[in-house]
């Protein structure tokens, strides 16, 4: 099944959670970061890592041997321990490029249940998908998996393939790079291994209609359309939150292996609706900030990274990264209502979080985080001995300025 937002996902757009005027100018609070994991550098000697998207193991009979699952794109897999010593790393196949990761509890393998970690592999369109233990993870991955979204492989060379991810019972929400769509993917034992096939898809607005009158469409290199990449389901409420870049932060409900409702936007991006000229030299787009209708939210694009902490049935925080400056957003789980804005700050040991890609959550009590942990991609990890630096880094839910 195939379905467009087209116009009413335009007209939603006027929907979205307003922003009271004080916390818009609102500076960030500043904490700071327990633990960080090794530096991974994007270069030959490095083996051309670069963390993006992590996720939390929460090991029920040992909490304190509790993982973190991080991608490094052409790196693999990266696990770590509490302490942000890597365990384990795992190399892509041939031609692969892991993009984002998410974990899924209790899926059914066999006469057994069994926690499992979903990787998007962009480089070859799929997805792969590997058991956990405290001891690491296991690859099991059916051998025919099918394509996620492309056609043949000469589709899946021009890299418009499998990008974000989120997990709910037994499916995958996968957004496709370079495009609007997002596709629902129900995961199915076979034989002891993992295969997938497709439920549903939607595709999100690339043109939108300003309250104004006109219409403005995301600058963006041409023939590319404005991604989604950062996504997390709130399981008990069968909402899907999706970070469409450009734009702005979405809710779109889900049923079963569906989706179920219109796009609503939760806040839109800063540059919301400003004119823009793409530089083929500079492969950039720049701003006419003089024409600025006026119509954004406070999220400084790209908006990413989006988690739920978890406190109850519907009680909680949604938790997304403004990229751009390098600043992170809360939210009432319940009524999206904005609630505070965060920087993670350089510490006396630690540095802070930069152009932060990738967020994951967790409320359940760890060694070392009695109220739960934060995990946050850092995209410009330092010192960096002059290389292209990345890793992640660990924040004690205690030190958000949260009630």
């Amino acid at each position: 099944m195939q379905r467009t937002a087209g116009i009413a996902a335009l007209v939603a757009l006027t929907t979205f959670s307003a922003v009271p005027a004080q916390a818009a100018h609102r500076p960030p609070r500043e904490i700071t970061a327990t633990v960080e994991t090794p530096s991974l550098y994007d270069d030959e000697l490095g083996g051309d890592a670069d963390a993006d998207d992590p996720a939390i193991w929460v090991n029920k009979a040992d909490k304190g041997r509790s993982l973190i699952i991080g991608t490094a794109k052409n790196g693999g897999l990266r696990v770590y321990n509490l302490a942000g010593h890597e365990i384990q790393a795992i190399a892509t196949p041939v031609g692969g490029r892991f993009n984002n990761v998410d974990i899924l509890t209790g899926f059914k393998l066999g006469t057994k249940k069994v926690d499992v970690a979903v990787v998007t592999d962009r480089g070859l369109d799929k997805l792969r998908i590997y058991q956990i233990d405290a001891t690491g993870l296991t690859d099991i991955t059916a051998a025919n998996v099918p394509l996620l979204f492309a056609k043949d492989e000469a589709e899946v060379e021009e890299q418009a393939t499998g990008y974000g991810l989120a997990l709910y019972d037994r499916y995958a929400v996968v957004s496709r790079r370079h495009s609007t769509r997002l596709g629902i993917f129900r995961l199915e034992e076979k034989h002891g291994k993992v295969t997938y096939r497709t439920t549903d898809t939607l595709d999100l607005p690339k043109t939108f209609r300003l309250p104004n009158g006109t219409s403005w469409t995301p600058c963006g290199e041409p023939g590319e359309d404005p991604q989604v990449e950062g996504m997390v389901v709130d399981q008990e409420a069968g909402v899907l939150y999706a970070a469409q870049e450009d734009v702005a932060l979405w809710r779109i409900n889900l049923k079963g292996g569906t989706f179920s409702s219109i796009p609503r936007v939760v806040e839109r991006v800063k540059e919301f609706g400003v004119p823009a000229t793409y530089d083929p030299e500079t492969e950039e787009c720049t701003l006419d900030t003089q024409n600025d209708p006026g119509f954004g939210g406070r999220i400084t694009a790209d908006v990413e990274g989006a988690t739920i902490y978890s406190t109850g049935t519907r009680s909680g925080y949604l938790i997304v990264s403004s990229q751009g400056d390098s600043r992170f957003f809360a939210y009432d789980r319940k009524t999206n209502r904005p609630l505070t804005t965060f920087a993670v700050t350089d510490g006396s040991n630690i540095d802070g979080v930069q152009h932060s890609d990738g967020a994951a959550a967790t409320a359940t009590p760890l060694p070392g985080y009695p109220k739960g942990l934060l995990v946050l991609h850092d995209g410009e990890n330092t010192p960096n001995n002059d290389r292209v630096s990345t890793n992640f880094k660990y924040v004690d839910w205690r030190t958000l300025p949260l009630p």
